[in-house]
């Protein structure tokens, strides 16, 4: 028999979902199976279960006809678990390294009936902090392996399900399911605490916790909070379905179903205002149903005032207690807030007057009404037109021509614009004017952190290429990311409205990276447009462009950028050249943050300032790359790619990777220059075709020109076009 069974529910948690399973299959312990449970997601979630088991026989995949619900999604995998032990983990968390062979120690060795595992908290920015397990039960010693009669303590712990791991005959004895709705872990965690006579505590970290900026039903204010009610009900029945047993537990558990209650409707971010006397008469009601006939321990200071309130019904004085809390609370922020802002109102003041007149015009502006008929584009922090926002700026004048069009322009960048197409200088009255009311807002960067969006303003977020380096929050983990201030990055990333992606994968990234409320266009990439509609009538015209031969034999080197204190590998682009042979052609594309450049020859051409790099891709006949997002572009003309990664180890430890892109390259991988030079002179840049193609499937399945199509229809029109 399998020791422990992993119950993994998983529903709309696509962004999460590699990060939680990687944690559980990449521990070396092989004493588990993980019974993953799609709940009918409407995201990528259930590809996500069906790849990983294809690889991994310990992993089965349940999907369900229909959604369920949490809840049930995990009664559904528990009829499904074989093991002794099972454990429920939320698919949006993490298990820490070496969990599992701790767990699976302690199971063998002491034979709980429940096991309870520390864990820590896992916040959107700044390391994981542990919980206050090990204090709470520092402060009430007792015995381990009893029940909570004998150790009280433990029925204070968190009332989760996903710190427990549970012998399953108990529950099987027990007939222990989970209910229906939200807080379906109350009418679980109760019964299951009070029916256990063996209960033991592993003090070690076991768990990350992930307290989510979106999706959480605790950061959710709704009418469903109600539901806790509901299941403390049902809890209750189980527990009087004990005999004996529950008179020796109802004194515990009501004090505790108390605190639960009252910590639910003191919450801000769970109940409306209109609601809160609702749920505290409601919370009254349960006192007097469900209080021991012996009474029960009343809490010292505030709870149990509290309680004494609820006892009474008296909403008045509790409403005034919490309002002169929060007046209190907010009085203390507001001045720390204060303090911290000061120094850099000052900085802006040293800096000079034109900044803050420039922001004070921008504020003006927002006060009056939003251009229903302007949409002002950016790209790369000005420097012109051109990626996804120039494909969305080209295909909203066809479909959308009643918007007019603007660009937002570095003023030494605005001379090399010779196309007619209109621009504003960045700093100049009419940027800021545009920016406070454009009505629609398209960029592939953020904009600077002045800018808020307003109401009535839409803002599309286009992204510049599939990440292979970490992006957003997962920056913070890899020494390139120390200094990074990411608070003031989601504040950026929370205005936007529409984030795009070429592919699935890039939109799972995204939903982590920059855990925002964004709707997810999963169209493709605008930008690659012209490469899916390509033929060689198209690339000609680019070589003639460029001023290169038909009979050249051209390879486009793109290297991305490093991050300090990396350098880019040496690269000699005329042994390249002669590789290819005598018409061998070189273009040098060095990343726009670096300084890189190549002399250029009759064998190489520095192509650093072409303004488009999609006539540079279409001119190429292979594609010499390393970590560059130009591997997915140019994988859409499936023409050959050679990877040169020399420095792959160092990268990935210092900017980190979110695909290893080594492992599964779109083509033949090389790690130093004599390997790359070789490679070439022998025509092998274009044999594995397999690779490229496995490659081309993955992520290019949206690139069929008609990206910018899907995206002007769904963000200018309002169409709900053909996305994910």
């Amino acid at each position: 028999m399998t020791l422990l069974s992993v119950v993994l529910p998983a529903y709309r948690v696509q962004g999460y979902l590699r990060q939680c399973l990687d944690s559980i299959l990449d521990q070396g312990f092989d004493d588990v199976e993980v019974i993953a449970v799609d709940d009918r997601s409407p995201d990528h979630c259930g590809e996500i279960l069906d790849e990983y088991a294809a690889r991994d026989p310990r992993v089965t995949v349940l999907h369900l006809p229909e959604n369920v619900g949490l809840g049930h999604a995990r009664n559904a995998g528990l009829e499904r678990a074989t093991g002794e032990y099972v454990w429920f983990v939320d698919s949006d968390d993490a298990l820490k390294p070496g969990s599992l062979a701790a767990i699976a120690a302690r199971l063998r060795v002491d034979q709980p009936d429940v096991l309870i595992v520390d864990f820590e908290r896992l916040w959107p920015v700044g390391k994981g902090r542990r919980s206050g397990m090990r204090r709470q039960l520092a402060r009430e010693p007792g015995p381990d392996g009893v029940d909570i009669t004998a150790r009280p303590v433990l029925i204070k712990t968190i009332h989760t399900v996903w710190n427990k791991i549970v012998r399953r005959n108990l529950l099987v004895k027990l007939d222990l399911r989970f209910g229906a709705g939200w807080y379906e872990d109350v009418s679980w965690t109760y019964p299951l605490m009070a029916a256990a006579e063996r209960i033991c505590v592993l003090e070690r970290n076991c768990y990350s916790y992930r307290q989510r900026r979106v999706g959480a039903i605790t950061r959710t204010q709704d009418a469903r909070h109600f539901e806790l009610f509901d299941h403390w009900e049902r809890a209750w029945q189980l527990i009087d379905g004990l005999g004996p047993r529950a008179d020796e537990v109802r004194p515990l558990i009501f004090e505790r179903m108390i605190w639960h209650c009252m910590t639910v409707v003191g919450n801000d971010h769970r109940l409306p205002r209109r609601l809160r006397r609702r749920c505290f008469l409601r919370i009254a009601d349960m006192f007097d149903r469900y209080l021991p006939p012996g009474g029960y321990a009343e809490p010292p200071g505030k709870d149990g005032l509290r309680y004494r309130l609820v006892a009474r019904r008296a909403w008045v004085p509790y409403w005034l207690m919490r309002s002169l809390t929060r007046l209190g609370r907010r009085t203390a922020a507001l001045s720390r807030s204060v303090r911290a802002t000061a120094p850099k109102v000052a900085g802006r003041l040293r800096k000079g007057p034109s900044g803050l007149f420039g922001r004070a015009y921008y504020e003006l502006q927002r006060l009056l009404p939003v251009d229903d008929r302007l949409a002002l584009y950016a790209s790369y922090w000005y420097r012109g037109v051109s990626c996804n926002p120039a494909a969305v700026y080209h295909e909203a004048r066809r479909l959308a021509p009643h918007v007019r069009g603007v660009w937002l322009v570095r003023p030494e960048s605005a001379d090399r614009i010779t196309d007619g197409t209109p621009v504003l200088h960045d700093g100049s009255r009419a940027a800021f004017r545009a920016l406070a009311r454009a009505r629609f807002l398209v960029n592939n960067v953020n904009f600077p952190n002045y800018v808020r969006k307003r109401r009535g303003q839409v803002y599309l977020q286009t992204h510049h290429g599939t990440p292979i380096k970490t992006m957003g929050l997962d920056q913070q983990y890899h020494p390139a990311g120390a200094g990074m201030d990411f608070e003031a990055m989601l504040r950026r990333c929370d205005a936007w409205d529409f984030s795009v992606s070429a592919n699935a994968f890039s939109t799972e990234m995204w939903e982590r990276s920059y855990p925002c409320r964004f709707e997810a266009l999963e169209t493709g990439y605008p930008r690659n447009d012209r490469l899916a509609r390509a033929d060689a009538a198209d690339a000609a015209a680019a070589r003639a462009a460029l001023g290169i031969a038909p009979d050249r034999v051209v390879a486009l080197y793109v290297p991305t950028f490093r991050p300090e204190p990396m350098t880019l590998p040496a690269f000699d682009p005329r042994a390249v050249a002669d590789a290819l042979g005598p018409r061998g052609l070189v273009l040098v594309r060095g990343h726009y943050l670096t300084e890189d450049r190549f002399p250029d020859g009759d064998q190489v051409r520095d192509v650093y300032d072409h303004p488009v790099v999609e006539d540079l891709y279409l001119a190429a006949d292979v594609l010499i790359s390393d970590y560059s997002s130009a591997v997915f572009d140019f994988a859409v003309l499936d023409r050959p790619i050679v990877l040169y990664t020399p420095d792959w180890d160092e990268y990935r430890r210092n900017r980190g990777v979110v695909f290893d892109v080594v492992a599964q390259p779109p083509g033949p991988v090389v790690r130093d220059l004599g390997e790359l030079v070789t490679l070439l002179r022998e025509g092998r840049q274009g044999e594995d075709a397999a690779l490229r193609r496995a490659f081309r499937e993955r992520f290019c399945a949206w690139e069929d020109g008609h990206a910018a199509e899907r995206v002007v229809r769904r963000v200018f029109l309002g169409e709900r076009a053909n996305t994910r």
